[in-house]
């Protein structure tokens, strides 16, 4: 029984119908969105052979989701939140139907690739938000961790195994046949989203326009737990993040093989899996916040002792650690903002929540560059985890909230200002 607790929590699939469809669909799709991301890749690389286009594929997904995200979840606190996903989960399958037409028939000019995947990225930055807002209705309050933690290996399990299978598919059927298959992968979104209840904000929606987005950001400012989570994750995300660093860092410890560079992403993947596999240890306990803290701490140690492992397989594994300590961070910072935000609030905060985990990221990549062409390639990695260390310890002797709130129900106060 002990044991049994430690594991996965999959009671939110058996307990709820409208949560295993929602959850399947979304999985496939994710498997989609993996293997798209690697046919783009291919084909502006095959047209251009040029390391600049290729990096504004990342451009064209930022941008839309920094821009758009807290309007869109404005108007995710006005509308019916099933419908709104409902017609932005249809746009993006349109767009992949269009990437496949154009891979089949003849390519795009590489700008025209890109104009596509900006509007799915517009898609993406609308449905996020409204897609974040589903498991309080769906969910009781106490699966709702356990929900969150679902969702996490199904992006953890994509993230391993979606760039590997669209590769394959690239290699054998072109990128047109790759983008099909994300387009079809849609249709299982689209069926998890019908079979969805009707999910009006609540009593009070947001106030239109940037009013309403303003309405959002001052419930962030005036409360502690979620203003924490999110600074925290920030935090640690530009402060630290080491992805960038990982072609530096395999030509020092593996002489620069292409074949062991996918090795230290794996890693990362490897251990966020085993975290949510294993979640039910940190799922069930009372503290969200107290465990999120922990989790990012973890993180910056274990980025800390890859930066000072001199030995390529410990440095892996310090790598595990921290994408174990990662999934507890996430997932622990997503049941602060559900629990503590009110539902007709959680369109906006989700955005927000949003904007933070992607782009701060983006930001965090580019510090380490930065760092590492200045100084060296280990300094980077251990300065960036010592200051997420210390970023960690600061929101937590200054946040008293977050350390002591428990998942309790959200309150449910006006979303509209004076």
């Amino acid at each position: 029984m002990e044991l049994r607790r430690t594991l996965l929590d999959v009671t939110p699939l058996r307990s709820s119908p409208a949560f295993r469809r929602l959850w399947i669909g979304q999985t496939l799709s994710g498997f989609g969105s993996q293997m798209t991301l690697v046919a783009v890749t291919f084909q502006v690389w095959q047209t251009t052979k040029s390391a600049t286009w290729t990096g504004a594929i990342g451009l064209a997904q930022a941008l839309p989701l920094v821009a758009l995200a807290l309007f869109a979840g404005s108007l995710v606190d006005r509308a019916d939140r099933r419908k709104f996903y409902l017609l932005t989960t249809g746009g993006q399958a349109v767009c992949s139907l269009l990437l496949a037409l154009q891979g089949f028939l003849g390519h795009l000019p590489v700008a025209g690739v890109l104009g596509l995947v900006a509007v799915q990225s517009c898609l993406v930055a609308c449905g996020g938000p409204a897609s974040r807002t589903f498991l309080p209705h769906l969910l009781p309050q106490d699966q709702l961790a356990a929900g969150l933690a679902l969702r996490r290996i199904s992006f953890q399990g994509a993230m391993l195994m979606g760039p590997a299978l669209g590769g394959l598919i690239v290699g054998g059927w072109g990128v047109g046949g790759c983008y099909l298959i994300d387009a079809l992968t849609f249709v299982a979104a689209l069926y998890g989203a019908f079979g969805l209840p009707h999910m009006e904000a609540g009593d009070e929606g947001a106030r239109p326009g940037l009013r309403g987005v303003l309405d959002g950001l001052a419930f962030l400012g005036r409360t502690p737990a979620i203003r924490g989570a999110l600074l925290t994750d920030l935090a640690t995300t530009v402060l630290s993040m080491p992805i960038s660093l990982f072609p530096l860092v395999n030509a020092e410890r593996f002489g620069g093989s292409p074949r062991t560079l996918g090795l230290f992403l794996t890693a990362i993947a490897v251990g966020g899996v085993a975290a949510s596999l294993f979640s039910g240890t940190f799922t069930r306990l009372s503290r969200p916040g107290l465990v999120m803290l922990g989790g990012s701490a973890g993180w910056g140690v274990a980025l800390t002792l890859f930066g000072m492992s001199s030995d390529p397989w410990t440095g892996l594994a310090f790598l595990v650690m921290a994408g174990a300590a990662d999934t507890v961070s996430v997932v622990s910072r997503s049941t602060v903002v559900q629990t503590h935000t009110p539902r007709e609030l959680l369109g906006r905060v989700s955005a927000a929540e949003q904007i933070v985990g992607q782009a701060g990221p983006d930001i965090g990549n580019m510090r380490g560059g930065l760092v590492a062409d200045a100084t060296s390639g280990a300094a980077a990695l251990v300065s960036g985890g010592l200051l997420c260390l210390g970023a960690v310890a600061f929101v937590g002797v200054t946040t008293t909230d977050l350390c002591t709130s428990s998942a309790a129900p959200p309150p449910h106060t006006a979303a509209a200002g004076p």
